[in-house]
């Protein structure tokens, strides 16, 4: 960025902060809980305002969860760790990721850099795959070396037999995997493309495969806030795409989904559920990012509606055709919580209290005052839906001066049931189990 574009972007970016505490008082984030969220008047704002949480060190600190858990560091000094993923013998692998350089083509993408380098929120990442191994399950592992190197912004994981998919921003590769392997030489080889650059504006690629392990199921997200690259900038984006694990070809399996992550399936009903990050820009209650089952050939909304039917007046062309038949979201968790990782617990070492339904990690706001999210909760569940308020159970990344410490992104269960988090500002994952007695 050249001199006249930082001096534009410090302007109006200090602009942007000053006017961050101006405008409607947000309402509690308890009000858009659930499955009838409060969903208030839009704003419209010449300049939309802009909040950030400086970054502070978690030094002695640790994340603070409830009576009956405990918490402690499984991995330090990691670069940027974005996902973990558990495999079948128990090993640990975490995703080190930076996003990839996206060009700069409007003064609103110079303030939004700009603003967020306070947060850290482009921190430097590895790019890798780092193995941890803790064979007796005491949450220090007795192994950490590199599985894979060199990867271009990787984000999702799966194994299918000897078959070890990573979902790259721009494609899907296939790595040969023997069980207990510390370290893959072989090449990748790319199963499909997926969108890419030059924009690259949701970059992270949520992986999941099917039960029966003949499709890949990959969340793509969308190029930008409302269209406003274009919507031509859109095609197969703001979707979950099913991918044909023999051939490599793909349909889209869901659309109208601004940015899926987490991709998952629920355990009693055997369905396929997502996290999803919702619009900016229409206010700080507005919209509610979302936890959803996922319909095969079902529409969510975006880029036209939100939860549901609710018009985006931005968008032009309007679609009312689409607006029609738009889906309304299983599970609010309130506005600008940013969800980015989900695991449903199965069983295993948690209490009671922690089991059947499922943990969500939230990377936080950075365009909402008071801040919202930079948490992970627990959504209870019955019968394969949610069945009841969600509860915080890992806080404590902001300290008493909201400061951020940490930002949670990725979930995973280990194989005791225990809940890993990938802090990718504390550059630490942290295991959750249950407290000893």
């Amino acid at each position: 960025m050249n001199q006249r574009n930082l001096n534009m972007a410090a302007l109006v970016a200090t602009s942007m902060l000053a006017l961050s505490g101006c405008g409607h008082t947000p309402a509690a984030p308890s009000t858009q809980y659930g499955s009838n969220p409060q969903l208030p008047a839009q704003n419209q704002y010449l300049v939309p305002p802009m909040k950030v949480a400086p970054v502070a060190q978690w030094g002695n600190a640790t994340p603070v969860v409830p009576a009956g858990l405990q918490v402690q560091a499984l991995a330090t000094g990691l670069e940027h760790p974005r996902f973990v993923y558990t495999l079948p013998d128990g090993d640990i692998l975490v995703v080190e990721s930076n996003g990839p350089k996206a060009p700069i083509f409007r003064p609103k993408e110079i303030v939004m850099g700009f603003v967020q380098s306070f947060a850290d929120t482009k921190g430097k990442g590895g790019n890798r795959i780092t193995l941890l191994r803790d064979a007796d399950g005491d949450g220090k592992p007795e192994l950490r070396t590199v599985l894979i190197d060199h990867l271009n912004s990787p984000f999702g994981v799966a194994l299918v037999g000897g078959d070890l998919y990573v979902a790259n921003t721009d494609a899907i590769v296939r790595y040969p995997y023997v069980t207990g392997q510390t370290k893959i030489t072989a090449p990748g080889t790319t199963l499909t493309d997926l969108p890419g650059g030059p924009i690259d504006h949701h970059w992270t690629k949520s992986l999941l495969a099917s039960p029966d392990g003949t499709k890949l199921y990959v969340g793509v997200g969308s190029n930008s806030n409302i269209t406003e690259n274009g919507i031509g900038a859109e095609m197969n984006r703001a979707a979950i795409w099913e991918v044909d694990r023999a051939s490599g070809a793909y349909r889209i399996f869901a659309s109208g989904l601004r940015n899926p992550n987490g991709l998952s399936w629920e355990p009693q009903s055997g369905k396929l559920w997502a996290v999803i990050n919702e619009r900016d820009e229409l206010g700080p209650n507005l919209v509610p990012d979302y936890m959803t089952s996922v319909k095969d050939g079902g529409f969510y909304g975006w880029p036209y509606s939100y939860y549901g039917r609710h018009v985006d007046p931005r968008v032009m062309p309007q679609r009312p055709d689409l607006v029609a038949r738009a889906i309304v979201p299983d599970y609010a968790l309130s506005s600008h919580v940013a969800p980015l990782g989900m695991a449903f617990s199965t069983g295993g070492s948690m209490p009671a209290a922690y089991q059947g339904g499922a943990f969500v990690g939230e990377h936080g706001s950075w365009d909402r005052s008071p801040l919202n999210g930079y948490k992970v909760i627990y959504v209870p569940f019955a019968n394969g839906k949610p069945s009841g308020k969600q509860q915080d159970v890992v806080t404590g990344f902001l300290d008493t001066n909201n400061k951020a410490r940490g930002r949670p992104v990725g979930l995973a269960l280990d194989r005791t049931g225990a809940l890993l988090i990938a802090d990718d500002l504390g550059n630490t994952v942290w295991r959750v189990s249950a407290a000893r007695r």
